[in-house]
């Protein structure tokens, strides 16, 4: 018999009550409704051999008169390190088996340790968040014999970890209150389909408070939150979640003070030139083309990851490859609004922007912007305050730029191609079509009086006026007064950023983060 067998049997059965979380019940309840329990998600996203459990033996103990453990109720909150895909990182999961995951039912320095581990040590954070809530229910109350004044433990450490690491968290149930605040307060979110609800606050109190009886899938099913931008991935299971993350961090570095990691073997030719470009963008600047092609075609074949595709469509955001290095695309789907920018188009771009600014991502920025959206509608949405908002993070954005002016480029938003206080690559396609408004709608406001006095002539002299323009308005004569750099051949285009994103990274390699001014 060993000195300490018997404090070593005891851990171990402490080991033991934890693995079980809420009980044989509540884990088959757990399965019933579709989910993994917390423990078979971490097994599935880690590594195998890699994780390493902080705080295993916190919970709820139960203790007889002669004070020997009767039972341990674990925390509903798991966390520790681990390896994804070899990038090491934290793990922050609910157990929804105990008390359905609700904060008061937690330890709430487990939540805390977690980000701080994360932000302090310089590794990836990964949310696993099943949960309804923060404070608890109103029968805590009753229970504690007190009220409190709302706060949110180590909230600082969350708004914090935002500059510091990437932080993926993924929506695995219903998640409400402090779980949803956890949840978009990440720099990717992702929901799983079926499984999936986000809310402020579940349909008994949306009912109780608003008058408003919804069931859990009408306040906040996937379809809703994913439309409305509170996630940006959606997916069919658990498992595709995982993979997901596993994604999502192969572009971003451990942290925000490393460089993004090159893929070495991406399989694709840096200087894969490709014709079928040249009849991407039709003559007739009404009729929209597939962007995604162009994402496809332009980037790594497979390396294009789009974030929050049915939200603000008109504004396209993704992650992608060049030659292996990573950049964030920006660009803009003339299926919707005619690729026009909306309010929320604006704020999607402004946090993409920002982003890219944490984790030093390259921009690349494929250029067909009509402008603002007009009309009531998009005043009332106050769509030029989100404009202004985007165009300053443009500006303050520091990182490497490349803009390739494929069509349209007009007016305020249009301005927002590039931040042009500093020196950023710019090349243009021969479809190529600028200026402060589009001509047809300009054109009867310039010429108002002139065909006012055509009488029946009107139709005759705005097409002869729209002729000339037509001619002026050719991006070969903005380039003979060298207001855009060059013109080139589309086939070219993914030869010249793959060349642009080499020297991208050689140019934020050389300089330390706090002195960074990309020359690229």
């Amino acid at each position: 018999m060993g000195e300490w067998d018997a404090e070593l049997a005891e851990l171990a059965r402490r080991h033991e009550l934890a693995a079980q979380m809420g009980g044989d019940e509540r884990v088959t309840r757990q399965h019933d409704a579709g989910r993994l329990t917390v423990r078979e998600r971490i097994d599935r996203l880690i590594d195998p051999g890699t994780w390493r459990e902080v705080g295993t033996l916190t919970g709820t103990a139960t203790y007889d008169d002669e004070g020997a453990l009767i039972d341990l109720v674990p925390t509903n909150f798991v966390t520790g390190f681990g390896r994804v895909a070899g990038h090491r990182v934290v793990v922050a999961a609910d157990d929804f088996t105990v008390r359905g995951g609700a904060a008061d039912a937690s330890i709430h320095e487990k939540q805390v340790l977690a980000e701080r581990m994360a932000g302090e040590t310089g590794v990836p954070l990964i949310r696993l968040i099943d949960g309804t809530g923060g404070g608890g229910s109103v029968k805590t109350l009753e229970d504690s014999g007190r009220t409190y004044v709302p706060y949110n433990p180590g909230w600082d450490h969350v708004v914090a970890n935002l500059a510091r690491v990437p932080v993926v968290a993924c929506a695995l149930g219903p998640v409400a209150g402090l779980g949803a605040a956890r949840l978009v307060s990440s720099h990717v979110a992702i929901g799983v389909r079926g499984i999936s609800q986000v809310f402020v606050a579940g349909p008994a109190v949306v009912e109780a408070g608003m008058g408003e009886s919804v069931d859990k899938e009408a306040l906040g099913g996937i379809d809703v939150v994913e439309r409305a931008g509170t996630v940006d991935l959606v997916v069919d299971d658990e498992e595709a979640a995982f993979a997901a993350v596993r994604a999502v961090l192969g572009y971003l570095p451990s942290s925000a003070a490393a460089l993004p990691p090159r893929l070495d073997d991406v399989g694709d030719d840096p200087g894969r030139r490709d014709a079928t470009l040249r009849d991407l963008v039709p003559h007739d600047r009404r009729t929209p083309y597939d962007v995604r092609r162009l994402l496809a075609t332009v980037c790594d074949t497979g390396s294009v990851l789009e974030l929050g595709r049915r939200f603000a469509r008109s504004t396209v955001t993704a992650l992608a490859r060049l030659d292996g290095w990573p950049v964030a695309v920006l660009a803009s789907d003339p299926a919707f609004y005619g690729g026009g920018m909306t309010a929320e188009g604006a704020d999607k771009m402004a946090r993409f922007i920002d982003l890219a600014e944490t984790f030093r991502l390259p921009i690349v920025h494929l250029v067909d912007q009509p402008g603002f959206i007009i009309g009531s509608t998009a005043e009332r949405a106050g769509t030029i305050r989100h404009g202004a908002r985007a165009l300053a993070a443009v500006y303050q954005c520091t990182v490497p730029w490349a803009s390739v002016l494929i069509r349209r480029v007009f007016g305020v938003a249009g301005a927002a191609h590039r931040p042009h206080h500093r020196y950023t690559y710019r090349v243009a396609w021969p479809s190529g079509d600028w200026g402060s408004l589009p001509v047809e709608g300009g054109l009867e406001v310039a010429f108002k009086r002139m065909l006012a006095e055509a009488g029946a002539d009107a139709e005759r002299l705005k097409a002869e006026i729209a002729e000339r323009l037509e001619t002026v308005r050719s991006p070969f004569r903005t380039a003979e007064a060298f207001l855009v750099e060059d013109v080139i051949d589309p086939a070219d285009t993914r030869p010249l950023l793959t060349e642009w994103a080499a020297s991208a990274y050689a140019v934020l390699a050389t300089a330390p983060r706090s002195e960074v001014r990309p020359r690229p």
